[in-house]
């Protein structure tokens, strides 16, 4: 694995395209993402033979996929656990996002991380079937390279191309 770091990027990645989030309901899920997170309905190719949805929105898909005998192979999460698997967003306004979670009755969880002075907050909360999702404001948080001195300042696409671009460099200065 340390050696693939080394190499950049060895499969050619450009960007994250979607996640795939399996659902009990369709629409209850499209209502979900559309109306509490923002996101927005696209074109699904109809050529599939399984009920589902895509989204789009922040650069990324979510692609909703409804399960067959949703009581049986989707058991419901009633505790909201950071550590679970989730999908975090950055926000402008933790405390605009609080309020809303609030007045929209969603139940949440708040977190404060602290890394030499520099404060994170993070509320998680489920979507209707249970998937994580995070809010943050994590670009407030620099992003340290394990290789190398250079700081990249947020988790922005320009600084992950200056992050490649650092990689590859250094992984040409080790194999000459």
């Amino acid at each position: 694995m340390k050696d693939n770091m080394m190499r950049g990027n060895p499969l050619h990645l450009t960007s994250l395209n979607h996640i795939s989030v399996v659902c009990k309901s369709v629409e209850e899920s499209i209502d979900f993402y559309q109306n509490v997170l923002g996101f927005v309905p696209v074109r699904r190719p109809g050529s599939f033979d399984f009920n589902g949805a895509w989204l789009f929105g922040y650069g990324i898909g979510i692609h909703l996929l409804q399960v067959d005998e949703p009581e049986k192979n989707l058991p419901k999460k009633d505790e909201i656990n950071p550590k679970d698997n989730h999908i975090s967003f950055q926000c402008e306004s933790m405390g605009a996002v609080e309020k809303k979670l609030k007045d929209m009755a969603i139940k949440y969880v708040r977190q404060r991380v602290e890394e030499g002075g520099i404060y994170v907050d993070q509320l998680f909360f489920h979507d209707p079937d249970g998937f994580m999702i995070e809010i943050c404001n994590c670009d407030d948080l620099p992003m340290i390279p394990l290789a190398g001195d250079n700081l990249v300042r947020s988790c922005s696409r320009v600084n992950l191309q200056m992050l490649q671009q650092q990689q590859q460099q250094l992984h040409q200065l080790v194999h000459q």
